[in-house]
């Protein structure tokens, strides 16, 4: 099997998870011919093409498993980094930005319980990156090898990955008192949802619709949506009295018991299991992610509920 240079095998992960060679070559310091040179080099000894010079830029199937393997090489520099550290604490860490460990998560988990779950991991110097989709689609970026583990909605573990279930996050139907009484005086109906907007994360994002489904038994359900893609962004909006919005029970509880927004559809919450996937490696980093995720979700999600 041939051995590839580690500089070479960096470089194309800097263009893809940079989207560019100019970046690439920013962050690795280096020129932007010497981008382009490492990346034909490897090119050549692969004997395939690595990148489609497309916008944005992407890896080739070939492409994706080197940047898989740049990411397997990330973890055993990081392990070896954490052992190092044991052995002299007062040692500082390497902090390269090509150490990054990449994760993708949930945009409603980071605004509610991952980052907390995450947190020491942190203070101890792990160069964490998290990448934040819709909970239906991060395992996507598990199985193009962008990321070493996702949590995401998908049950079956993927290949050579392995899963462990968090739990259930519930979901209920808020508005502001003022957008209620104008417009959901009896609150939320099969006879009114279709004449008021919900909020959206994005064009992939369904939540809402789910929701109004699963609570008045329709198969299909067409909403008029406003399009806000962060959950803190429709936590704003819904003060405001844009639109319904359905977000996590964690994130609104506090704006309910305050007054800042009502539930306009009481006794009616919509439960989305979660599981973590990653790659099924022997790794001390990988294994404190996992029991760092587990035991943050054991401790904020609903483990009774066991499906979407």
């Amino acid at each position: 099997m041939s051995t590839y240079d580690p500089a070479a095998l960096e470089c194309l992960a800097a263009i893809v998870e940079e989207g560019g060679f100019e970046r690439a070559a920013q962050r690795l310091n280096v020129t932007q011919s010497a981008v382009s040179q490492r990346l034909r080099a490897l090119e050549a000894q692969v004997g395939s093409v690595l990148i489609v010079r497309s916008r944005p830029l992407r890896p080739t199937s070939a492409g994706q498993l080197l940047l898989k393997h740049t990411k397997q090489l990330r973890l055993l520099r990081a392990d070896l980094e954490r052992d190092l550290q044991e052995l002299a604490p007062s040692a500082p860490g390497s902090g390269r930005e090509d150490e990054r460990i990449s994760i993708a998560i949930n945009a409603d988990s980071i605004a509610t319980w991952a980052l907390d779950a995450v947190h020491d991991l942190v203070r101890q110097r792990l160069p964490l990156e998290i990448i934040a989709d819709d909970q239906d689609f991060t395992q996507e970026w598990l199985r193009s090898g962008q990321v070493l583990g996702c949590v995401t909605t998908l049950k079956q573990a993927m290949r050579g990955c392995r899963m462990v279930p968090l739990g259930a996050m519930h979901y209920v139907a808020v508005a502001s008192s003022s957008f209620a009484q104008k417009h959901l005086s009896n609150g939320l109906t099969a006879h009114n949802f279709r004449e008021v907007p919900f909020l959206s994360f994005n064009r992939k994002d369904d939540m809402a619709a789910e929701f109004v489904a699963r609570t008045f038994g329709l198969k299909r359900v067409a909403l008029n949506h406003l399009f806000v893609p962060s959950a803190e962004g429709q936590m704003h909006a819904v003060k405001a009295g844009w639109a319904v919005g359905v977000l996590p029970e964690l994130l609104v509880r506090d704006a309910l018991a305050q007054g800042l927004m009502v539930d306009v559809s009481p006794g009616h919450t919509l439960p989305i299991q979660l599981y973590w996937h990653c790659w099924n490696l022997e790794s001390e980093v990988l294994e404190a992610l996992t029991q760092a995720l587990t035991e943050a979700s054991a401790r904020d999600l609903d483990q009774g509920n066991s499906g979407r």
